[in-house]
């Protein structure tokens, strides 16, 4: 799950992270009042309005304005909420602004990285920082790599004085720079911590005219399976940032990510799922999406799961590959002859079935007298689909 700037901001408040503050609006109607409230509060005619997306390069797109006065910040407020900001992440529909984020200005000197994620590879968290801030991390880390100072930080003991200490000397810091930046890192790990956080990237940290070390930035993901014991944090999810059909999937307990091609897959299993997707793609197909319906599988979530897919425009074909352990493969054939004859699907729809009851299965399909198009292994599955998808089969 992510959440808002704003949102993030104030979880690195409540930790004692200094944070470029501010007030958000959702009406413009709001934005005079609040406007003021921030000149006032911060004591400077200048404020900065901010769109507040789920998406990186909001500055570049035009969702990010610099405001040194009342009429300009106005004016600014009134041109972003509302406006379609198309950023490198958003994709080119980009994304409708429903939320302004009017914050202070800072006299900022130095923009610095900061992020803490998990390292899988090794099980570690790793805390990352570059002085190279401001700037896509990715640029960064392709072009001068040796500018990110990365330490690795065992999730059981937590961040330790030295770590911190080389962090901050990383970014180059010095005096009382130095000792806040040494505070900040270590609370903003206790904040990745507590929360139950995938990602905390602030880009950027800044160091302020007057020699403050400020949060300019905030961006959090979370683990959606810690977010039971999360409920404050459940409670920032904003689902108009969210893909609809996503979130009706989650409704039927289904895991679904949409993609960018053509072909749906069905299937029971993260991992079945990885490796659907990786074949599809070694015989030249590209998958539509990837949806797990789980270990439980009934005729019922394979009926919603095909509303699912079948919500994507772009499918022209769809593949079934289910390794039937604990859910019956004959179940699962059950809920596909339910879901094309209920549904008239127009597109085709491969089926492989392997495990338990499977051949109760494969009979169940041969005798059910709509069109689907049976496969033997993966192999079979992924050569039939692709070239289903392509017309070729039909």
């Amino acid at each position: 799950m992510k959440i808002h700037e704003y949102q993030g901001k104030q979880l690195l408040k409540q930790f004692g992270v200094p944070i470029q503050d501010g007030y958000i609006i959702e009406n413009i109607n709001d934005a005079e009042q609040t406007i003021r409230k921030v000149q006032e509060e911060f004591d400077s005619s200048a404020v900065i309005v901010k769109a507040q997306i789920h998406a990186g390069g909001r500055g570049k797109g035009g969702g990010v304005k610099y405001s040194p006065d009342f009429d300009s910040a106005m004016t600014n407020a009134k041109n972003i909420l509302g406006m379609n900001l198309v950023t490198h992440q958003t994709g080119p529909n980009g994304k409708d602004v429903q939320k302004v984020y009017i914050t202070q200005a800072l006299d900022i000197e130095k923009e610095y990285y900061v992020a803490i994620t998990l390292d899988r590879s090794t099980g570690m968290d790793v805390f990352m920082v570059s002085t190279e801030g401001g700037v896509e991390i990715e640029k960064v880390a392709e072009e001068t790599p040796e500018k990110i100072v990365k330490e690795w930080i065992d999730p059981l003991v937590g961040i330790k004085s030295f770590q911190a200490q080389k962090l901050a000397y990383g970014l180059e810091l010095t005096g009382q720079a130095f000792k806040d930046a040494v505070k900040i890192f270590n609370q903003i790990y206790k904040c990745y911590s507590e929360t139950d956080a995938s990602l905390v990237e602030i880009n950027p940290l800044v160091l302020t005219e007057q020699g403050n070390v400020v949060a300019l930035d905030a961006k959090f993901n979370f683990d959606d399976n810690a977010l039971f014991r999360q409920k404050n944090i459940t409670e920032m999810r904003d689902l108009s940032e969210e893909d609809t059909t996503e979130i009706e999937a989650g409704k039927y307990n289904l895991n679904y990510i949409k993609l960018d091609g053509n072909v749906g897959c069905m299937v029971n299993g993260a991992g079945l799922a990885m490796a659907t997707m990786d074949i599809i793609k070694l015989f030249g197909g590209e998958p539509a999406n990837f949806l797990d319906v789980g270990g439980t599988a009934s005729a019922e979530t394979v009926k919603n799961g095909f509303r699912i897919i079948l919500s994507d425009e772009n499918v022209k074909a769809v593949l079934i590959n289910i390794f039937g352990g604990i859910v019956r493969c004959d179940r699962v054939a059950n809920g596909v002859v339910e879901a094309v004859k209920e549904l008239h699907l127009s597109v085709p729809v491969v089926v492989r079935l392997e495990g338990t009851n499977a051949e109760e299965a494969k009979k169940i399909l041969a005798q059910s007298g709509v069109s689907i198009i049976p496969a033997d292994s993966m192999r079979d599955a992924a050569e039939k689909v692709v070239k289903s998808s392509k017309g070729e089969i039909s």
